[in-house]
């Protein structure tokens, strides 16, 4: 089995009976998610991507990635949100957070329009002199601000460096597929575009092009992701959660919900599971975090974060439950060595594998936090492997929008995005907007 709920440590929190009555929720989102009658609808394209995606696209995605490792030594992938988190978290998930110091003859990956940093920028544009570079631009309209910026500033070094003719054979665009800003220009000059699909939320649009063709660059086999997506969504056809672990899980974050658990922590025990941390993140806080309503997503990476944050966790308000990934099969090996001296009393640890610790130290803290009142949900991965990711990640975005509808919110808008971008175009003094600035002025006031 790919992935195994287990619910062990729920069982103080949650009573049978509870299952039973959530059922029928649990149906009804069943229902409104595949007969496609459900708020937002129009974006559920990414629930049948894992078997009806575009074939020519794959194929021009990998020749895509080989172009790119032939002919550069650092990949820039230029996005925010998700239009760079899915790839990020697939690729330090499955090689690592240290990949540009170990992947041998692969470009070095950066990322970039993801923040609005001078000094980030600065660095990434020291880290290009004397390289080859590529870059992937990604995003709907190519009007994002973050993004926008840092395509003028790429293009630019590009054209400097290879000139126009040069350049557009280095320069990679996942766009709309006919429409906007970024596709006509990319048009015009030439680059190659893949598409964002209409129908897929950025949040969603991992296993497209816009996750796909970074992920491919660094090596990894896009079509063990696809396959294990696929079967993940053969294995949660059932809307009965005795059944169906995804919907199970759906249902226990909507109970423990009702009981005042609004703060849900994603635990990892790897660091390589960070990135994906935070695309969890993004996945829940957009599609739930609406009208007054949500389970704040939060994460940590223990053992690490014991050390941090584990005070509160055990002793702290009891808002909160932890759903915690458990690689069952890490595929790393590391003894743990003897001391002579025992300097620090350990040596009953000696010729222990490394895993084997963590693994206590798992159990130690689910123990540790079920006696302190915190609800642990744990999901057993098989394995760091492409399938095993694909299918994960199908979990949680499936879990979504099941929990979305349970929660009785639009899964698949964003409509408090748009507010921090309005009040930033005013204050910038963008044309369109000067009766918000001064509006904005007024409330700051400014002259």
């Amino acid at each position: 089995m790919t992935l195994k709920l287990n619910d062990r440590y729920l069982q103080k929190f949650i009573r049978p009976d509870e299952y039973t009555c959530i059922q029928g929720a649990v149906n009804v989102a069943h229902d409104a998610l595949i007969n496609k009658s459900g708020a937002g609808s129009d974006f559920l394209g990414w629930t049948s991507l894992p078997d009806d995606y575009d074939r020519e696209e794959f194929a021009r995605i990998k020749a895509a990635a080989q172009k790119i490792r032939s002919s550069c030594d650092v990949f820039i992938v230029i996005g925010i949100g998700g239009s760079y988190l899915g790839a990020r978290a697939v690729i330090e998930f499955l090689c690592s957070q240290q990949y540009n110091a170990l992947n041998g003859s692969l470009p070095d990956i950066y990322y970039a329009g993801c923040n609005i940093s001078a000094a980030s920028m600065q660095e990434l544009l020291t880290i290009c002199e004397g390289k080859d570079v590529c870059i992937n631009v990604i995003s709907k309209s190519g009007t994002t601000t973050e993004p926008a910026i840092a395509f003028r500033v790429f293009r630019a070094l590009l054209e400097n460096k290879y000139g126009k003719d040069g350049a557009k054979e280095r320069i990679f665009v996942t766009t709309d597929r006919c429409r906007g800003t970024l596709k006509s220009f990319s048009d015009d000059a030439g680059y190659e575009t893949f598409v964002v699909p209409d129908d897929v939320g950025g949040r969603f649009s991992v296993l497209t092009a816009v996750g796909l063709l970074p992920i491919a660059v660094a090596g990894i086999d896009i079509d063990a992701l696809m396959q294990g997506a696929s079967d993940a969504r053969h294995d949660y056809a059932s809307p009965d959660i005795c059944q169906n672990d995804c919907y199970r899980y759906a249902a226990i974050r909507n109970i423990l919900y009702r009981k005042g658990k609004v703060t849900e922590i994603l635990v990892g025990y790897e660091t390589y599971a960070q990135m994906f941390n935070e695309w969890w993140k993004q996945l829940y806080g957009e599609s739930e975090g609406k009208d007054g309503k949500g389970i704040f997503p939060a994460s940590v990476i223990f053992s690490t974060d014991l050390h941090s944050l584990g005070q509160f966790i055990q002793d702290g308000t009891k808002n909160q439950f932890e759903t915690v990934i458990s690689v069952e099969n890490s595929g790393a090996s590391f003894e743990i060595p003897a001391d002579p001296a025992n300097v620090d009393g350990l040596n009953f640890l000696s010729g222990m594998q490394l895993d084997e610790v963590k693994k206590t130290a798992m159990i130690g803290t689910l123990l540790a936090h079920e006696d302190g009142g915190v609800p642990n949900i744990v999901l057993e991965l098989a394995d760091r492997s492409a399938h095993s990711l694909g299918y994960l990640i199908y979990f949680f975005e499936l879990a979504c929008a099941i929990s979305g509808y349970i929660l009785g919110v639009n899964p698949f808008d964003q409509p408090g995005v748009e507010a921090y971008k309005k009040n930033m175009f005013a204050l910038l003094g963008k044309p369109g907007y000067e009766q918000q600035k001064a509006e904005l002025q007024a409330r700051l006031g400014a002259n």
